[in-house]
C-alpha cells in the first residue's frame, strides 16, 4: 500500500509512539482513520536480572551478561513483565490494522525502539517509519505523507552502545563489589564523570592559597563630568606589572613565567605605596576607546538549554529534560534531544516576524542569521530547540504555568533573540599615573563599557557560571577625560587578596566539560548526573557537586587497574566509534570484539579476569596531609558503613556525610576523634543474634545499629534505630539500644479491616501507622507502651491541625528528594490543610489533589509553582497588633542531607 494512500481499506492505520502523552496529542491531530498507541518506552531490552533470563539460556556461560560474546555479541532481548500488557495490547490493535506507522523519536534510541517493535510485533501489513521533530498538525501531516524505512546503521549504533554499556557495567561492577563495597556500579560515562568531579576535588585538596596586595584609587573626574568620581586599580609599579591571581600556581608560589616579570606586593609594600599616593596628583596618560559589538547567542541545543536552565531557573539537568519532554509531547517545542543549532526557514521566518512585531524593524538584521553546529559528529540533530509551528506563540499565549511556562519562556526568548541585531557600544580604557612620595611610579587603569544599541540584549542575556563575571548587558560608565588631564584622589586604599581553589563543578559546568571533551551525548547527560548522585558518588552542596570518599576509592581502583576505561580521550574515542557505526563506516561486531577481547592483553575480558594483587584496604585508604605535605598518621578509610578517620592508635570516628573531602584536614580529623559523638561506641552483644551492637553519629542524628559478619549475604541490611531525644550517644545502654532495634513494634491487627498497626519512630517524631494512615504519639517513650486499643482510639480521632505540644507530626506521605533542594519531599497535615514540603518551600495542595493519589511529579510541580511565585508579601501591621499576634516560626533545618547511602 502506498505510504500516502489515505484509504482505510484493510483497517485503520496504527501509529505507535513512545509515550502516552505524545499519543494523546498526535491522536488529536489525526482523524478516525488512525489509531495512536504508545509503546511506553522500550518494548524489550537485555535481561534486567537472572529472573528475566529464559530457562533455555540460564545454563549458558554468557547468560549473566545477556550478550553472547562468543557468537558475534548476539544480544538476548526479553520483554520485561511490566511491558507484557503493553505488547499484548499492541498486538490486539495490530490484528485489525491495515498498516503500521512506527513514529518513535528520530534519533538512535528512537530508531532502535522502532526496530524492536517491528521485530517483536512481526506485522503482516505494510510498515512505515514516520519521523518528525515537532508535534504540530502540519508536522504530523507531513510525516505521514513522507515516511521512510528504518535506518539499520542507526539501529546498529544504538545496539552497540547498549551492549557496550552492559559489558562495561556487568564486568567492572563486580570488581568494585569485591574490592570496595557491595552494590556499587561502574559505567562507560558515569565513571568518567565521577573521575572529573574527583579530579577537581583533588586539585582543591592540593591547592595552597597565595596572598597578594594591590592599591585602588577613587579619582575625582573634575567639575561637570559624569560620573563625578571613578575607581581605578593599580596595574604597574616602576614599569613592572603588579601580580594578580593568574600569576600564582596552585601550590601558592609565583609561576615560573611570572618570576622577574611582575611585582609581588605584600601588605607592607601596598600600605606604604597607598600612603605615598594619597596626597599626589594623578595624570591621565592615555585613553583608548574602541567599538564594542556582541552577536546574539545561537538557539538552544540540549546541553546549552540544560546549562541555562541551571543558571537561571535553578533546575537540574533531569528536571529540565522532564519539563522539556512534556513541552515537546504537548506540541509547544521541537524535539529536545539535539546537537543542532540550526533553524529551519520556517522557524527563522517566525522568529523574525516576532522581532518585528515586538521590538520593531530597527532590531531586525537585514539578512536572516544562519547558525552552524560546531559539535563534532552532530548527526543525531534535526533542528535547534525552539517553539513549535510556523508562528511562534508568546509565553503569555500558551496558557502554560509553573515550570513549563518558565522553560518555554527561556526557549522562546533565546530563539527570538537569535534573529536580532548585534548589541553595539563602546569600550573605554583609561590609564592614569602618579609618583608616590617615595619616588615610585604607579600606573592605574579603569575599564568601562557603554551600550549604545542593545539589539538582542533587549530580549535575552545569557547567564554566567562565575558570580564574579559580568553579564553581557552590564555597563560601567567612565568620565570623558583626555590625555594630560590632572586628577585628584578622593581616596587611595590598599587591598589584600587570596587566590582561590578551582571551583567545584555544578551540573551546568560538568555538562559543559563533558561536551567540550566530547564524552557522552546530550541526551545522556541528565541520566549520568542522576546516576552518580544516586549511587552516592557525588552529592550536591548548594549548586556544587561534591565527591564522596566512596567516589575517591572507586576512581582510584579504576585508575590503577582499568586506566584506559576512565581515560578521557579513550572514552571520547568510543563516541567517535559509535558515530562510525551509525554512518556505516565501521562494523558493530568487529568493534565490540576489539573492545572486549582486544589483542589478548588489553581487552575488557582480560582486565576483569587478571586482577592481580588488588589490595582492597589500600584502595580505600587515604592519608591526610598537612599544609606542608607532612603526615600525622591519620587516614580516611571507606568502610562498609561509610567513611571514617583512624589514627595510629586505632581510634576511629565517623566522617560526617556533609563534610567535603577538601575540608577534612588533620586538624579536623583530630576534632572528630576527640568528640565522643563522632566515634563509634561499642555497647555489647545482642544475646539473641550474637551480633555486636554499636552507637554511631549519623547525618540525621545519633543512632544504634548491629554489626553484621563479613560473610553476611549482600542483601542483608543491619537493623538500626535513632536515639530518643532523651538519650545521648556516650550514655546509651545496651538494653536501650536493643529496645530501639526492636522498632517498628507491631501492636496487632485492626479487627475491622485486618490491617496491621505498628508503632514507629520517624524523622518527624513517634507515630502509629495503619496502612497509609497515621497518628502522632505524645512522646517517644510511648512507642514501647502504647496498646492496640489506644492506637484504635487515636485513629478514631480526626487528624490534628498543627503540632501538639512536644510532639512532632508524622508525614502523611514520603517521596524521594526534590531535584532543586536535594531534600526529601513529604506531605504533611498543616493548619490550613495538607501541604507538600521539602523543608524549605511549602505548597498547599489544591482542591483536586488527593493526598493518597498524589504523585511525586505533582508534588514537585506544586513546589516549583510556589518557588516561581516567590515569598508572600504580608501587609504591615500596627505596632500594637504586632505585640499581641506575634508567633514563633519553625526553625529551618540548615544541615544539608547527603545522598541516601545505598
Amino acid at each position: 500500500m502506498p505510504a500516502n494512500d489515505r484509504s482505510t481499506e484493510g483497517g485503520p492505520r496504527l501509529v505507535i509512539v513512545e509515550s502516552p502523552a505524545k499519543a494523546r496529542t498526535i491522536a488529536g491531530y489525526l482523524g478516525n482513520d488512525y489509531v495512536v498507541e504508545s509503546s511506553v518506552g522500550h518494548i524489550r531490552d537485555l535481561p534486567g536480572g537472572a529472573s528475566e533470563v529464559p530457562a533455555k539460556y540460564k545454563k549458558e556461560p554468557w547468560a549473566r551478561l545477556g550478550v553472547n560474546v562468543d557468537d558475534g555479541f548476539q544480544p538476548l532481548y526479553v520483554v520485561p513483565a511490566r511491558q507484557r500488557p503493553t505488547l499484548k495490547k499492541l498486538k490486539d490493535v495490530l490484528a485489525d490494522a491495515g498498516s503500521v506507522y512506527l513514529a518513535t523519536d528520530e534519533d538512535r534510541e528512537g530508531e532502535a525502539i522502532a526496530w524492536h517493535l517491528l521485530d517483536e510485533l512481526k506485522p503482516k501489513v505494510p510498515v512505515h517509519r514516520m519521523v518528525f521533530h515537532e508535534i504540530t498538525p502540519e508536522a504530523i501531516e507531513a510525516a505521514v505523507a513522507n515516511p521512510r524505512s528504518i535506518d539499520d546503521h542507526l539501529v546498529d549504533a544504538q545496539e552497540t552502545r547498549r551492549i557496550l554499556d552492559r559489558l562495561y557495567g556487568y564486568e567492572v561492577s563486580p570488581v568494585l563489589w569485591k574490592k570496595v563495597m557491595p552494590r556499587l556500579s561502574a559505567g562507560r560515562v558515569q565513571s568518567v564523570a565521577t573521575r572529573m568531579v574527583v579530579d577537581r576535588e583533588r586539585e582543591r585538596m592540593a591547592f595552597r592559597a597565595a596572598t597578594y596586595w594591590d592599591v585602588v584609587a577613587e579619582l575625582d573626574s573634575g567639575a561637570g563630568r559624569e560620573p563625578a568620581a571613578f575607581m581605578t586599580r593599580l596595574a604597574s609599579v616602576d614599569g613592572r606589572r603588579v601580580a594578580t591571581g593568574r600569576d600564582f600556581a596552585s601550590d601558592g608560589t609565583l609561576k615560573q613565567a611570572s618570576q622577574g616579570n611582575v611585582v609581588h606586593l605584600d601588605e607592607s609594600a601596598a600600605t606604604t605605596l597607598a600612603a605615598g599616593l594619597r596626597t599626589q596628583t594623578f595624570e591621565v596618560r592615555g585613553v583608548e576607546s574602541k567599538p564594542y559589538k556582541r552577536s546574539p547567542y545561537a538557539p538552544f541545543r540540549t546541553t546549552t538549554m540544560q546549562q541555562e536552565a541551571s543558571r537561571k531557573l535553578g533546575y537540574g539537568a533531569a528536571r529540565t529534560m522532564q519539563i522539556a519532554q512534556r513541552l515537546y509531547e504537548n506540541g509547544y517545542i521541537t524535539y529536545m534531544r539535539t546537537d543542532s543549532i540550526t533553524l529551519s526557514e520556517t522557524a527563522i521566518n517566525a522568529a523574525r516576524a516576532q522581532v518585528r512585531q515586538l521590538f520593531g524593524s530597527d532590531y531586525l538584521p537585514d539578512k536572516p542569521r544562519v547558525y552552524t553546529s560546531k559539535v563534532k559528529n552532530a548527526q543525531e540533530a534535526h533542528e535547534a530547540i525552539r517553539p513549535s509551528g510556523d508562528v511562534f506563540r508568546t509565553p503569555a499565549e500558551t496558557g502554560l504555568t509553573g515550570d513549563e511556562f518558565r522553560l518555554y519562556e527561556l526557549i522562546w526568548m533565546r530563539t527570538v533573540a537569535s534573529q536580532m541585531r548585534d548589541a553595539e557600544g563602546r569600550s573605554v580604557t583609561i590609564r592614569v599615573g602618579a609618583r608616590s612620595t617615595e619616588g615610585q611610579d604607579a600606573e592605574f587603569t579603569a575599564s568601562g563599557k557603554v551600550i549604545t544599541f542593545h539589539g538582542f540584549l533587549k530580549a535575552y542575556v545569557e547567564g554566567v557560571d562565575d558570580a564574579s563575571t559580568e553579564s553581557d548587558s552590564a555597563e560601567r560608565r567612565l568620565p570623558d577625560v583626555a590625555q594630560g588631564d590632572q586628577l585628584s584622589a578622593n581616596r587611595v586604599d590598599h587591598e589584600g587578596h587570596e587566590t582561590r581553589p578551582p571551583a567545584r563543578f555544578t551540573e551546568a559546568t560538568l555538562i559543559r566539560e563533558l561536551e567540550e571533551r566530547e564524552i557522552g551525548r546530550p541526551s545522556t547527560y541528565a541520566t549520568i548526573i542522576g546516576t552518580i548522585t544516586g549511587r552516592d558518588y557525588v552529592y550536591k552542596k548548594g549548586q556544587a557537586l561534591v565527591p564522596t570518599w566512596l567516589a575517591f576509592a572507586v576512581v582510584r581502583l579504576l585508575e590503577q587497574h582499568f586506566a584506559h576505561l576512565v581515560d578521557y580521550n579513550f572514552t571520547a574515542g568510543m563516541e567517535d566509534a559509535l558515530d562510525e557505526i551509525a554512518s556505516g563506516r565501521d562494523d558493530m561486531q568487529t568493534w565490540l570484539a576489539r573492545f572486549y577481547f582486544g589483542n589478548g592483553e588489553d581487552g575488557l575480558k582480560q582486565l576483569v579476569t587478571d586482577l592481580g594483587d588488588i589490595d582492597a584496604r589500600e584502595i580505600s585508604t587515604f592519608r591526610l596531609r598537612n599544609a606542608d605535605g607532612s603526615e600525622d598518621g591519620v587516614v580516611v578509610r571507606v568502610g562498609r558503613y561509610g567513611p571514617y578517620v583512624e589514627d595510629d592508635a586505632g581510634n576511629r570516628a565517623n566522617v560526617p556525610d556533609d563534610l567535603p573531602p577538601d575540608e577534612l584536614t588533620p586538624e579536623r580529623a583530630a576534632e572528630l576523634l576527640s568528640q565522643p559523638a563522632g566515634a563509634e561506641v561499642a555497647l555489647g552483644t545482642d544475646p539473641e543474634s550474637g551480633r555486636e551492637v554499636v552507637a554511631k553519629a549519623g547525618r540525621f542524628g545519633p543512632y544504634v545499629t548491629e554489626v553484621l559478619p563479613e560473610d553476611s549475604p549482600k542483601d542483608l541490611k543491619p537493623r538500626t534505630g535513632s536515639l530518643f531525644k532523651s538519650m545521648a550517644l556516650d550514655t546509651v545502654t545496651l538494653d536501650e539500644a536493643l529496645q530501639l532495634l526492636s522498632l517498628p513494634r507491631s501492636l496487632g491487627k485492626d479487627p475491622d479491616n485486618g490491617e496491621e498497626i505498628t508503632a514507629q519512630n520517624g524523622r518527624y517524631g513517634p507515630y502509629v501507622k495503619r496502612g497509609s494512615d497515621s497518628r502522632s504519639l505524645g512522646a517517644e517513650e510511648e512507642l514501647f507502651t502504647v496498646t492496640i486499643e489506644q492506637a484504635l482510639e487515636l485513629f478514631k480521632q480526626p487528624k490534628a491541625r498543627g503540632r501538639r505540644s512536644g510532639a512532632a507530626t508524622p508525614p502523611l506521605r514520603e517521596f524521594a528528594a526534590d531535584p532543586v533542594s536535594g531534600k526529601p519531599v513529604v506531605v504533611k497535615d498543616g493548619r490550613f490543610g495538607a501541604y507538600v514540603t521539602d523543608g524549605e518551600t511549602n505548597a498547599t495542595l489544591r482542591k483536586d489533589d488527593d493526598v493518597e493519589k498524589l504523585t511525586f511529579e505533582r508534588a514537585i510541580e506544586l513546589l516549583a509553582e510556589k518557588r516561581a511565585r516567590g515569598p508572600v508579601k504580608r501587609p504591615a501591621k500596627k505596632a500594637a497588633a504586632k505585640k499581641s499576634t506575634a508567633k514563633k516560626t519553625a526553625k529551618k533545618t540548615t544541615k544539608k542531607a547527603a545522598a541516601k547511602r545505598s
